[in-house]
């Protein structure tokens, strides 16, 4: 039990490191609210896309897309938004919060914190199929986030906005560019891959560095039923119920590995923007992303300790 122990804080512990390294710089006052602002629009719009096309276009499609691993996490993904709809409707009195709570409730971290996870357990093999899964459920995470705060904030959901949000993008244009290459195994030119990875190694340390330099530990203390019903359903329902289903349906090592950290992980920061300029309640979307990243040290560490110590990672 030891060695699973030390096995998941090897993962974890470098993650929540880094984040705790951009806390206190930001409260130093050695990188500000502008850095924050830039640093996270390079990682999403620049180095994150690179990093992403670099591990997809250089690895085999075939060894790295499982598609049960894909399907449980597509069809559980739908299945969480539905139970956290009925959710919502029974224990969260302002109609106004619902989507707010429904959105944190199922919106991991992936893109981050999920990546982070998979490549400090499997290195890039880890990191091509993560990268495969992200791809897919981000396009599932949109939709399904637009979808419920549009009927809780105006009563209704414009496909077309919705549309034209995937099709821009860059993290879904960038995989999509780098699946032709893996399909037909092309590879890539040398320097392209050198230019490239610059700036895909950039990317977890600052994404990291952003995310903990930007949580809002002064929100904590507000809204705490709806807070509490969102992280149950983000911490531990949701990753338990994937993980099962894929330890039910036969997925394992890497594959099952992925599914877990990659749902398991804390509400993305997107969703606090998405509720800011759909003209929700931000203060809670903030609350809710400040405590399931500090609740998912905890959860993160066991569920990918149990898994190692049943020998099914």
């Amino acid at each position: 039990m030891f060695e699973s122990l030390l096995f998941s804080l090897s993962i974890t512990g470098p993650i929540f490191i880094v984040m705790a390294l951009g806390i206190w710089l930001n409260n130093s006052g050695q990188i500000n609210d502008n850095f924050i602002d830039v640093g996270s629009k390079l990682v999403f719009n620049v180095t994150l896309p690179a990093l992403l096309f670099i591990n997809v276009a250089n690895t085999p499609l075939h060894s790295a897309a499982n598609l049960t691993m894909l399907s449980i996490g597509v069809i559980g993904t739908v299945m969480f938004y539905i139970l956290l709809e009925i959710a919502a409707r029974w224990w969260i009195t302002e109609p106004r919060d619902r989507g707010v709570v429904v959105q944190g409730g199922f919106r991991a971290n992936m893109g981050i914190i999920g990546l982070a996870y998979c490549f400090n357990a499997y290195g890039n093999e880890g990191l091509a199929a993560a990268s495969i899964y992200l791809g897919i459920v981000t396009i599932i995470y949109n939709v399904l986030s637009v979808i419920t705060l549009s009927r809780w904030l105006d009563g209704g959901f414009n496909l077309r906005n919705t549309l034209r949000g995937i099709a821009r993008n860059p993290i879904i244009l960038s995989i999509l560019a780098a699946l032709p290459l893996a399909w037909f195994e092309l590879g890539l030119p040398g320097w392209v891959e050198r230019t490239g990875s610059y700036f895909a190694q950039m990317t977890l340390p600052l994404a990291l560095l952003c995310t903990g330099a930007s949580l809002p530990f002064k929100s904590l203390r507000s809204n705490m039923r709806s807070t509490l019903v969102a992280s149950s359903f983000k911490l531990i329902l949701m990753p338990l119920g994937l993980t099962a289903a894929g330890v039910w349906l036969g997925v394992r090592g890497i594959d099952l590995g992925v599914l877990a950290m990659m749902c398991a992980g804390p509400t993305a920061a997107a969703s606090y923007v998405m509720v800011r300029a759909m003209g929700g309640d931000a203060k809670l979307a903030a609350t809710i992303i400040a405590s399931t990243t500090l609740g998912s040290i905890i959860t993160n560490s066991a569920l990918i300790g149990g898994l190692h110590h049943w020998g099914w990672l």
